[in-house]
């Protein structure tokens, strides 16, 4: 282990400590039409947890990808923020070519199956190559697929297979 890596070990251990675990629980995205972005997050076959309604002036719905710890919500009265604005959420898989099946399978219009040149930066607009094919090693971490709802909120789904150590 580097003299880094150990005192990453040590700050994360010494956080929880101080803090306890805390956990991202929930991402607020904007969007213009609510209805039609519940019809596309159930059409994926997200868990529905929540639609509430206070007045005509709130309304948050709630959905979970399947194997989540963390969920969405968009509504009425949720941000300020402009529909469409969210982008290069990040969703993990261990076979991206299942993912993407899955999503055309749904009439997603995603991307094909891509890597980067060099790293994983390509996932950002103007940052490294987009390359096609997944990584040619099928390394973990190294392959990607995008695609938007309904708004131009962009996700990127990345293939995990092995974790990198204290994740």
């Amino acid at each position: 282990m580097s003299p880094q890596e150990a005192n990453d070990i040590a700050s994360t251990a010494s956080a929880r400590a101080i803090s306890g675990d805390m956990k991202l629980e929930v991402i607020v995205i904007p969007v213009s039409d609510v209805d039609r972005a519940k019809d596309f997050y159930a059409n994926l076959g997200w868990r529905l947890d929540a639609d509430r309604t206070v007045g005509e002036a709130f309304r948050l719905v709630q959905f979970t990808p399947p194997g989540s710890a963390c969920s969405i919500q968009f509504g009425i009265g949720l941000t300020p923020a402009t529909p469409g604005s969210n982008q290069a959420a990040l969703l993990i898989v261990s076979n991206i070519e299942a993912a993407r099946q899955h999503l055309v399978a749904k009439g997603v219009n995603a991307t094909e199956i891509y890597h980067c040149a060099n790293g994983t930066g390509c996932r950002f607009p103007g940052v490294d190559t987009r390359v096609s094919g997944p990584h040619p090693e099928h390394q973990s971490y190294f392959s990607f697929v995008s695609f938007n709802d309904p708004d131009g909120n962009g996700w990127v789904i990345q293939e995990v297979t092995a974790r990198l150590p204290g994740r």
